[in-house]
């Protein structure tokens, strides 16, 4: 399948599809928050609102995007819909869809996620003026899988400490994975895994990281100058953006449900409640910082962020009781504000010595 570059579809959302996006023709771009942008998003949004969606928002109105010939929003927190509303104030003349997102993962969800997804495909093949083929998105899921299982061997390098400046290393494949093409992506990957073994200093101390979106490489430096060695984590920025997708199907007509399963059964970020388990989330942290075999768990969001703020509670009281000591940073998507996080990170470091 051929793909013409100036084709660029931006979106904001570790839950967006991206190989539904590559299947029509278009190569998916995140925009991130991470550039330095005067503040203007305060004309359209309020200030107590989520810093991700108004320095994305900042962006646009800075003009430092790529050429876009559309955006992809997902409708996954109130935030994320704002955006979308100011965006199309912003960029009128942009071509915009913002595709419904379940808030639970039940079996009744697949058909309505299901629908959005061809309502999706419809509008980018309206965009592109070339429909969805079932052969096309079955070889963009291929890729995007193949990318996935290339992350998870990094992964465990990295947890296995023989890859040094591991986190920083593979945040920095993750921030080019969001705005590259899938192949080229796999060749970059293939590169790394064949470079030699450098352990990680032995006095670092083993952390898990979790939370919503933390793109700078500076703060995953920050960590290790401060003595902590992200064994694993969990960021929309991170390993939740390029998780592989289960799929399940028998029939090429089933192949859109299969993608919606899968996509709605990845791990979920706060926005998403599993209605069988309400605590799962909180079960979830505390089983991954043990299969890491980290000694302490770090939690970064972003402020004003509702659904994290709501499951943070939860999430304490179930490390607690696990003995497992936590520490939670507030940002606002500035390294300056981790910045000022240093000294607690230090101590929190040197407490687990």
């Amino acid at each position: 399948m051929t793909m013409d570059n100036h084709k660029t579809i931006g979106y904001a959302c570790a839950y967006t599809p991206l190989a539904l996006i590559h299947a029509t023709g278009f190569r998916p771009y995140r925009i991130l928050p991470n550039l330095d942008c005067p503040d203007q998003a305060g004309r359209l949004l309020h200030d107590n609102l989520c810093p991700h969606v108004k320095r994305i928002l900042d962006r646009a109105m800075s003009k430092q995007l790529p050429d876009l010939a559309g955006m992809v929003f997902m409708n996954s927190c109130d935030a994320m819909r704002r955006l979308a509303d100011a965006w199309r104030v912003v960029c009128p003349d942009m071509a915009t869809i913002c595709v419904d997102l379940p808030t639970t993962t039940s079996e009744k969800d697949i058909p309505v996620f299901e629908s959005e997804l061809k309502k999706l495909a419809g509008t980018l093949g309206d965009w592109y003026g070339r429909p969805l083929q079932p052969e096309n998105l079955m070889e963009s899921l291929r890729l995007y899988n193949e990318l996935a299982n290339a992350f998870e061997r990094m992964r465990s390098r990295v947890q296995q400490g023989v890859m040094r400046n591991g986190a920083v290393l593979l945040q920095e494949a993750y921030l080019q994975a969001a705005c590259t093409e899938p192949q080229a992506m796999l060749s970059r990957l293939k590169m790394l895994l064949t470079e030699k073994d450098q352990e990680q200093k032995s006095d670092m101390i083993p952390m898990y990281l979790f939370g919503n979106v933390l793109p700078d490489l500076e703060a995953f430096a920050l960590f290790e100058a401060s003595g902590a060695r992200i064994v694993a984590e969990d960021l929309c920025t991170g390993s939740r953006a390029f998780a592989e997708v289960k799929m399940d199907f028998k029939k090429p007509g089933e192949m859109l449900a299969a993608y919606a399963k899968g996509l709605l059964q990845r791990q979920p970020c706060a926005r998403t409640l599993c209605e069988a388990q309400p605590g799962k989330m909180a079960e979830d942290i505390v089983a991954a910082a043990r299969r890491h075999q980290a000694r302490g768990v770090i939690g970064y969001t972003v402020k004003f962020c509702d659904p994290y703020i709501a499951r943070m509670p939860g999430i304490r009281a179930a490390l607690k009781q696990e003995g497992i000591p936590f520490l939670l940073l507030e940002g606002d998507c500035t390294v300056r504000t981790m910045g000022q996080q240093k000294t607690r990170i230090e101590a929190f470091t040197e407490m687990l010595r």
